[in-house]
């Protein structure tokens, strides 16, 4: 706990050993930097080498679900009791920081780290939360909009689970620290903000019904 505010643990692997202030082990912190990102990178090593894979997941309480196909290594890899280490990492870019010298440089972001070993979801009830909750991770609403998952494609599609246990998040959110040195050079210094948006929803030809509420919802 940390101020009353209910905090992952802190341990070795998740504790920073530059810019220890920018990090944060605070639940509500952690959980609202993975629930504005679609993508994740699983990293765990496969025949000896480290592997880096991007690919989309979702939050359900404490647990990140990570989807995949059956024939996919970290997929194959957590099959079994014994599971899969895996290091989990989310970013997301706030804005570019630009200073008059090219070392000051930065970014303003988010980020989380996560650490643990990975399990493949076999429960059925559970596999539906987790194939609904990637669904919904997205664009809220949508899994209760379009025909669920049959046989086949349950077949070809798995899902592997992280408990977070090990996870801190670290934020960088500052202006253009130039060196005092610096400041009277005649070069342009500031941040420049990034930010994600919607377009306008494009319908496929085959789409005859109107746009529906979650997408209005999403884009409004």
């Amino acid at each position: 706990m940390s101020g009353g505010t209910p905090a992952y643990a802190r341990t070795a692997r998740t504790t920073p050993t530059r810019y220890k202030d920018r990090a944060t082990w605070e639940q509500e912190a952690i959980h609202a930097v993975l629930d504005s990102s679609w993508v994740c990178h699983l990293g765990f090593i496969a025949d000896g080498a480290p592997v880096v894979l991007p690919t989309i997941f979702a939050r359900v309480g404490s647990r990140l679900y990570i989807h995949g196909s059956t024939g996919s290594r970290p997929l194959r890899g957590a099959r079994g009791e014994q599971g899969l280490p895996v290091c989990i990492t989310v970013t997301l870019v706030d804005g570019l920081v630009l200073t008059k010298s090219a070392f000051n440089h930065s970014v303003n972001f988010r980020s989380v780290v996560a650490h643990g070993t990975a399990h493949q979801v076999t429960d059925p009830e559970e596999l539906t939360v987790a194939l609904d909750a990637l669904v919904d991770h997205a664009v809220p609403g949508r899994s209760a909009e379009v025909r669920p998952a049959n046989a086949k494609e349950l077949a070809a599609t798995a899902v592997i689970r992280l408990e977070l246990d090990e996870v801190s998040a670290k934020t960088r959110a500052d202006g253009a620290d130039d060196d005092e040195d610096d400041l009277d050079l005649p070069y342009w210094a500031g941040v420049v903000p990034v930010a994600t948006r919607y377009g306008a929803p494009e319908p496929h030809p085959s789409t005859t019904v109107p746009l529906p509420a979650h997408l209005r919802d999403l884009t409004a």
